[in-house]
């Protein structure tokens, strides 16, 4: 029997490292009108078309107003939609920032998720061998369907009882999704996909991943969850926030759902089976989004005006492995309890803070709010100290994931100690 699923979230967010510029001529111009530095600019100009806990966040940030219409703009997070439609008919000044990278599904469609993956795997195990390889083997054994079918079929009878779930590449909200143990319900729903012979050319094939399905999930109070991750991803630095909370527990209800701040996930976890071993799951997490994003970092077109914010999912299993499910172009930013929405509230003032519309921040920040730098052209670590030493023992990741973190606390300390440095050099 699979056991009730529900959902368990928690924030962090990401930067890579990646170069792009425009060469197009033919754009509409934004953030021109004035000509002046973000840091010079009296207010910041928003626009949006998502009316949930963004559009609260976006309103109530000191100095910033929103445009409607056909408003120039400093600062869109903008759909996918109109990404595709306007991106490359747009001009944007240097200061000016969207909410999508041009070809972000390299990363969200399921099937171009594991073949970045694949690769990389490929490439490190010809870079620095199978042990390094290794380290991507956080990810099923996945198919795409139709067109890996045969290699598919192969697989399934050298392991024939086990359970594979067929998940539609481009669709989310379990839409699609379908759990199978026989080739006969593959066989079914590959004719299904067929078209007569007067309609082929007219409704292309749906494409498909089959997935081996893991059927040792961790279980609290009897269910299956999985994790949802939220990673931003920018173009320079590597950060992991603090601020979390799951949705499941062992009193969980269907309608109204429960929260777990992270904090009590992570002691939950340690009370049952040891510090050590916790410290090694969330490694483990933080070693999926470095490499997965390692995978596409050759292949994202990498603005600098572009940030994303991607929603991973993340399953664990019984042996306190966690395995990368997909990842979410779009993630649900509307609340669905006050809980939630205040955790969403944290986690988009964050984001904002790290994007830096108002050119605050020094780019040396280890910690903003509910991030931890992670990532800077190589790990960070938590410690200051000389380069040489990081290889000798004395390196430890700086990442907090699950840790007690004062956010707020550490937010005045920090804006704080930038007015000083800002009065001092002024």
């Amino acid at each position: 029997m699979v056991p009730k699923i529900s959902a368990l979230r928690v924030d962090m967010q990401n930067y890579i490292i990646s170069l792009f510029s425009l060469q197009n001529q033919n754009y509409k111009g934004h953030g021109l009108s004035k000509g002046k530095e973000r840091e010079q600019r009296a207010s910041i100009r928003f626009k949006t078309t998502l009316t949930n806990t963004l559009m609260d966040v976006l309103r109530h940030r000191p100095g910033w107003v929103e445009v409607k219409d056909e408003g120039e703009w400093d600062f869109y997070w903008c759909d996918v939609s109109w990404l595709r439609e306007n991106f490359d008919h747009t001009y944007m000044d240097e200061h000016v920032r969207i909410s999508h990278f041009r070809n972000h599904y390299e990363l969200t469609r399921k099937n171009y998720m594991v073949k970045n993956l694949k690769r990389f795997r490929k490439q490190l195990e010809r870079e620095a061998g199978k042990l390094e390889a290794a380290k991507c083997d956080f990810f099923p054994k996945t198919f795409e369907m139709p067109c890996e079918y045969h290699l598919f079929v192969e697989e399934f009878r050298k392991n024939p009882g086990i359970t594979w779930i067929m998940k539609p590449v481009a669709r989310s909200q379990g839409k699609g999704i379908f759990l199978f143990r026989r080739l006969k319900d593959i066989m079914d729903w590959r004719k299904d996909t067929r078209s007569s012979d007067d309609q082929k050319d007219d409704i292309p094939v749906e494409n498909y991943v089959a997935q081996r399905y893991i059927e040792n999930p961790y279980l609290i109070g009897g269910r299956k969850f999985d994790l949802r991750v939220y990673v931003l991803v920018m173009s320079v630095n590597v950060h992991l926030t603090n601020v979390a909370v799951q949705k499941t527990s062992p009193d969980y209800h269907p309608k109204k759902g429960c929260k777990w701040m992270l904090q009590r996930f992570r002691q939950y976890l340690a009370s049952k089976h040891g510090p050590e071993a916790v410290e090694t799951l969330f490694s483990d997490m933080d070693n999926i989004f470095v490499k997965s994003l390692q995978s596409v970092q050759k292949v994202i077109i990498s603005d600098k005006h572009c940030f994303e914010l991607y929603g991973y999912d993340i399953l664990i299993d019984q042996d306190l492995k966690p395995w990368l499910l997909e990842v979410n172009a779009s993630p649900s930013l509307t609340a669905s309890s006050q809980e939630d929405y205040e955790l969403k509230t944290c986690l988009l003032e964050d984001t904002l803070h790290v994007v830096d519309m108002e050119g605050r921040l020094t780019g040396r920040e280890k910690r903003v709010g509910g991030f931890d730098l992670m990532w800077n052209d190589g790990p960070v670590s938590r410690e200051e100290g000389a380069p040489e030493l990081l290889g000798m023992g004395n390196f430890v990741t700086n990442t907090h994931l699950g840790c007690v973190n004062d956010r707020k606390k550490q937010l005045r300390q920090l804006f704080c100690s930038l007015q000083v440095q800002k009065k001092a050099s002024s």
